[in-house]
Parts: structure tokens; sequence; C-alpha cells
């Protein structure tokens, strides 16, 4: 071969090793596999079977159905909905008559608490999501006593706030917004779907004590710590002190008033709340709120708890249900959501749950707060707030977690019990957990419900060993 072939030659091979498509239209494909013969032991430990402690995959909807029917069954038979006399346990057969030896026959529960608020909008979600009418039933049973007792009890408590007894005196003379504020919010949701249980004076009582009686600070944030009626302050644990469970325990009540009643200066009311607890609570940089945040302190206990969390995170997917979407904050309240979401998602555990205190790793892992972000998480990829390839797997990881907290008679473990507000992280850290905390049964029914909606609308399977979103089926 002469040298000007030889030329040719290695500046085509040059050419051809550059720019191989422009000589070979398959080029772009796989590569097959190069070597033949036996494979070498390495070659398939990439795909081993993984022996995950949470279930490694997206449960389909009989599973976490199965799930939801033990809590139901627990919960059903342990919160009965009747009246019987304090004396003797027996049954009190009139209920448009007080009667100063009636109480709620007791169960496991109190059906007034702001826990079995969560729990009722829980059980309303899980009848949607199922179609199981048992779920909707729970809370329409419940809330019509409410109704009745509340129809009979309340002139009584009006007539003498302080000595009058009523089987429901918590919720007919409220205190604070625990009191009221989940427990209206429940029964506007109930409203809002079709309940014919009569809400009007209920939501009336406890509305009204969410919008104008609840201590605020000077710009009109929601807080703790106001006048205590005696001419001193109430130590909660110090005056002008601000909880974040309070996001929750009012602020969504104020944006169903507006849906309900068509005011639209509630929905004003409920975005600037969010507004302000973030500016004052809500870290930036990590994605996190605080616990608790005293007026007027120069440093506040930056103590990242994970139910107060929850109850942030699940007020804003709340209130996104029914803000009108021309609201002149909507924008505000779903950047914030985002923000928050993406700030948890960076705190997940490996076994799918969060810290009783997000950001330390030495505490316990809690379940309430988990079910709040699964479902907070799942609702906000249902809706499009939150892209579902980022979120989705790591919404089912979540839920596999909390199932696997629910015990074979529908009991929930790793409960963190009531919490108040503390300036060291013992307090949080050591705080006993119960199967009796009511504060994980709603979240868990929420949870599942969403998982089964999200599940329903995308698929989640296996790629290359990993949990991915599939696409929408």
């Amino acid at each position: 071969m002469n040298a000007s072939k030889l030329r040719r030659c290695v500046t085509s091979a040059l050419v051809a090793g550059l720019f191989p498509a422009a000589f070979n239209v398959s080029a772009q494909e796989a590569p097959v596999a190069q070597e033949k013969g036996p494979a070498a032991a390495d070659a398939m430990l990439h795909a081993l079977v993984v022996d995950y402690p949470t279930p490694y995959r997206a449960m389909d909807t009989a599973e976490v159905k199965a799930v939801l029917d033990r809590v139901f069954t627990y919960l059903d038979r342990t919160t009965p909905a009747e009246l019987v006399h304090k004396a003797d346990g027996s049954p009190v057969t009139d209920l448009t008559r007080p009667d100063p030896d009636a109480v709620i026959k007791p169960g496991d529960f109190r059906l007034t608490s702001y826990e079995w608020g969560v729990t009722y909008i829980g059980m309303l979600a899980a009848g949607a999501a199922t179609g199981d009418k048992r779920y909707t039933d729970y809370t329409i049973k419940r809330h019509q006593l409410l109704s009745q007792l509340t129809k009979t009890y309340y002139p009584v408590v009006q007539a003498d706030p302080k000595n009058a007894h009523a089987p429901i005196k918590s919720f007919l003379n409220p205190h604070a917004l625990d009191d009221a504020g989940a427990l209206c919010h429940s029964f506007m949701k109930a409203k809002l779907g079709g309940s014919t249980v009569d809400y009007s004076q209920m939501i009336g009582i406890c509305g009204d004590f969410v919008t104008k009686k609840e201590y605020r600070l000077k710009d009109g944030t929601l807080a703790r710590g106001g006048p205590d009626g005696k001419g001193g302050v109430k130590m909660r644990p110090l005056p002008d002190t601000m909880w974040l469970d309070d996001m929750f325990m009012g602020v969504p009540t104020m944006a169903y008033l507006g849906a309900v009643t068509g005011d639209r200066k509630h929905f004003d009311d409920a975005t600037k709340q969010v507004l302000q607890f973030s500016k004052r609570m809500f870290n930036p940089k990590l994605g996190l709120y605080m616990h608790g945040y005293v007026e007027g302190l120069r440093d506040h206990p930056e103590m990242r708890w994970a139910r107060a969390n929850g109850w942030a995170v699940m007020s804003m997917v709340e209130i996104l249900e029914v803000l009108p979407k021309n609201h002149k904050q909507y924008n505000a309240v779903l950047e914030q959501l985002r923000a928050h979401i993406k700030g948890l998602a960076g705190y997940q555990t490996r076994d799918g749950f969060w810290h009783q205190l997000i950001d330390r790793p030495d505490t316990y892992q809690e379940t309430s707060a988990t079910a709040i972000y699964t479902y907070a998480i799942a609702r906000a990829v249902n809706r499009g707030y939150v892209d579902a390839q980022m979120y989705g797997p790591m919404a089912n990881l979540a839920w596999n977690a909390v199932a696997s907290k629910v015990t074979a008679v529908g009991q929930i473990e790793g409960i963190c019990v009531g919490t108040g507000m503390a300036f060291d992280p013992a307090f949080y850290s050591y705080r006993p957990t119960s199967v009796k905390a009511a504060h994980g049964y709603g979240p868990a029914l929420l949870a599942g419900a969403e998982i089964i909606e999200m599940n329903k609308k995308y698929k989640f399977g296996l790629n290359d060993s990993g949990l991915m979103f599939q696409g929408a089926r």
C-alpha cells in the first residue's frame, strides 16, 4: 500500500471513530453484549434480591384496604356513639332532654377531641377511596350524635358556662383551638361532601371561636399565652407564644368557612396565617419549621418536631383544596407547600419513616408524623403540586412504613403521645409512644386513602431494582 492510500485509510478510520453515526445508522442503538460464554460471577450482582425491612414496592388497593380495615374495625369497636348514665352505665334513650347524669359511653378515644376531628376526615377519605360505606357512615353517625347533643345541651351551657353539665362541654364552651378547630373542619368537609346532618349550629359555635375569640398577636397571627380572664396571662408556656400545631388547628377551618359561607375574608385570613407562621417559623435552608416561637425573644427554640411539621404541611394541602385559584395568595401558599415537601424529602429514613426530631437521627422514628407526610405528599402528587416522578416512590415507601406499625387488631404503634412546646431536645426525644395516642389514627386513614388514589392514578414499579414512576394508568 502506497503512502497516499495509507493516509486515506487512517483518516477514514479516525473520522469513523469520531463520528460513527455518519457511517453506521445503527450506532445509536444499545450495543450487543461483547462477551460470549459463561457470565462472570459479578455480572448480575446489582439485581440481587434485597431483604428490605420495610416492603419496597407499591401496594395495590386491596392490600392498602386490608390495613385500613383493621384500623376501622378497632376504632368502630372502641369508640361507641351513644349516651349512657354516668352512675350505672345504662343507656340514655331520650337525647332531646338535658340529663345531668348523661355522658358519652366511654371508649378508647374521645369523640370531640381535635385528634378525632382528624379521624372523622380520615374516615370520609377512606370511604371515598375504597367505596366502602362503613367508613363514611362512621363519621356521619358520630356527627349526627354531636349535632343532637349540641341542640339539647348548648342552651344549658350558654345559661351557665361555668357550672353547666354537658357530655360535650369542651366543644360547646371552647377554651382553645384544640377544642374547636379540627372538629369544625370535619363538619364542613362532610357538609361539602353531601352529608345531610344539620351542621349549622355546630359550625357557628366552632367557627366563631376560631375566627373571633382565639387569642392573636398584634398582626393577627394565632397565638397562645393571652389573657387568662383574671387579670393575668396564660403561660402556654410563655406569653405571646406561637405553636406550629395551630397552623392546622385553626387555619383550614378558616379556609373551609370561606368555601361554606362564600365570604372571601376567611380565605384572606387563612392565607395570612400560613404566610405569617412561615415568616417566623420556617427555615428556608432546611425546608423545615420549628415547633415553637415566642414573640419578642431574640432567639427561638428551633426544635423541629415531626408531628408539628406534619400539622403544617397538612394544613397547606387542606387549604389548597378550597382556596380559589385566583386568590392573590394562592401561589404563595402553593410555593410554601412545595418548599416544605422538598425539605421533608431530605430527611426520610432508609426505612421510610421520619424521626421524632426530624433533623436529629438519634431520636426515634415516629409513626403519626410519617402518616401525615404520606398523606400530604401523596395528595400533592395527586393534585399536581409536585412531580409524581420525584415524590411518588417516597410516598409509597412512607405508607409501607406506616402499614408496618398497624397491628393485627388494628392498633397503631410508635405514636408519640400529646406533646407541649419546650426549649430543649430531651423533652421531645423522650416523649413516650402509645397505641392509645389518638394522634396517629386519622393520619393513617388519610395516608392509606391517598395512597390508594395515587396508585390508581399512576403506576410505580421496579426499574433496575429501584422503585420508579412508570407513567399514568
